[in-house]
């Protein structure tokens, strides 16, 4: 197919990219805050661990089906692009008005609000401290990718490289830096602590390694395509759910799976019992530079899908402007940023910034992401001629296992959020009444 918003976009990005951009969004705040929910609801650290290389099994299985439409279908609307060939523009506009208002504006949030609570722990702002480190996050960072993404993705290595150093120092000092006394007494106590459902443990483990996905919508962008975008999907999964196992077994070895029940703040608590106090400090430099990281990306990826919907609808053009010299969708990066810090706001009046977003974004999160698995379906039934350069092994197994994951997932963020749910689902809606405006435009029409 020939769409001509493709050719716009130069293919400069590589392997490297893909992982840093990925491991970026995916290990942020939350690898530091689910860890005591994952043992609180196993009954031993051997399960618990178990878990987590399960969660990671299942975002392999997701990573298969993604590997096939990213390659099939290159494009910079990602799902957005998916789901319009696969079930109509309106399925697509509905995603798109989604990702803008909910989905990638919501996590954007989310993440600058982990950065302010921890940048406010290391130097505090006042009362509302968290909320305006968390709009000075979204403000830098959106105006630092509206610069170039050449600038943008050299900070995405470097802050995801500190990610990763951090998580390795928190490896260390669980390993080999706990007093031997401590580490008696944390075997001691090892098992025997859940009290909840593995599959609750589940809900927080998946939601950890939620984010892998937002690589679909680099595929335009990538050079050498199908070597570079399967590479670096399965490699960053791999360096992630080892780091998670890694990680977990840490805080197993250093707080056990009681302490790690027990525990409102883990990683502190391994670090304060290895190094005290300075540990603790340098606990929130390195939640700082995860928030930070994950943040980047995400802004980064976000913009492309509200660009794509710029492309194929004249109620949304200005979306739709690319920036030849920056290499990169200024407009939609600007509106994405500006939604985002319209719901800092939100988030600043709750004064649960965090938990809002959480609730805010889960389940339509979930919806649109099991929907992708379904037009893997469509699309191979509707467009049997289209070149595949990867096909999902065990098809049509593999998928399914997919769809069944994210159905299951959206129940149980439905049933963890209740009436939480209710404003994203809401505001989703409010889209319908746009449907009626729309003026698509041809998939191949010239822009």
């Amino acid at each position: 197919m020939d769409d001509s918003s493709q050719t716009q976009l130069a293919s400069s990005l590589s392997t490297v990219d893909v992982i840093a951009l990925t491991v970026g969004v995916v290990i942020g705040a939350s690898v530091f805050e689910t860890p005591a929910l994952v043992a609180g609801n196993t009954g031993s650290g051997w399960i618990m661990l178990l878990a987590w290389a399960l969660g990671g099994g299942v975002s392999i299985v997701g990573a298969l089906c993604y590997a096939e439409l990213t390659t099939a279908y290159p494009h910079a609307g990602g799902d957005y692009f998916y789901f319009q060939r696969a079930f109509g523009d309106w399925v697509a506009f509905l995603f798109a008005w989604a990702r803008l208002v909910v989905i990638q504006t919501g996590s954007i949030a989310l993440l600058a609000f982990v950065f302010g609570d921890y940048a406010t722990e290391l130097w505090s702002l006042g009362s509302y401290s968290p909320s305006i480190y968390a709009a000075l996050a979204v403000a830098g960072l959106t105006l630092l990718n509206v610069v170039g993404v050449r600038q943008g993705k050299h900070v995405q290595r470097g802050l995801t490289i500190a990610t990763i150093i951090g998580l390795l120092v928190i490896v260390g000092a669980g390993l080999f830096l706990i007093p031997e006394s401590t580490v008696s007494s944390a075997a001691s106590g090892s098992s025997g602590s859940g009290t909840g459902s593995f599959g609750m443990a589940m809900v927080f483990v998946l939601l950890t390694y939620g984010g892998w996905n937002e690589a679909a919508y680099l595929s335009a962008e990538v050079r050498d395509l199908r070597r570079n975008m399967t590479q670096g999907l399965f490699a960053s999964l791999g360096l992630i759910m080892g780091l998670y196992l890694l990680v977990n077994w840490a805080y197993l070895q250093g707080l056990g799976q009681a302490g790690m029940a027990e525990s409102q703040v883990v990683a502190a608590d391994l670090m304060r019992a290895a190094l005290g106090t300075p540990g603790a400090q340098l606990i929130s430099l390195l939640v700082v530079a995860a928030a930070l990281s994950s943040t980047n990306a995400t802004i980064f990826t976000g913009a492309r899908t509200s660009f794509a919907l710029g492309r194929d609808f004249r109620l949304f053009r200005f979306l739709g402007h690319w920036n030849e010299n920056a290499e990169t969708p200024a407009n939609a990066l600007l509106v994405q940023g500006g939604i985002a810090l319209g719901l800092v706001g939100v988030g600043a009046s709750t004064r649960q910034g965090f938990e809002a977003m959480v609730d805010y974004t889960a389940p339509v999160f979930w919806l649109f992401f099991g929907l992708a698995g379904a037009a893997l379906f469509v699309l191979r039934w509707t467009e049997p001629e289209v070149s595949r350069p990867f096909r999902v092994p065990l098809y049509p197994v593999t998928p399914l296992l997919f769809c069944a994951a994210c159905v299951y997932m959206l129940w149980s963020s439905v049933a963890y959020t209740g009436t939480g749910a209710l404003l994203g689902v809401g505001v989703l809606l409010g889209g319908l009444p746009l449907l009626a405006l729309r003026e698509p435009r041809s998939l191949d029409a010239s822009s």
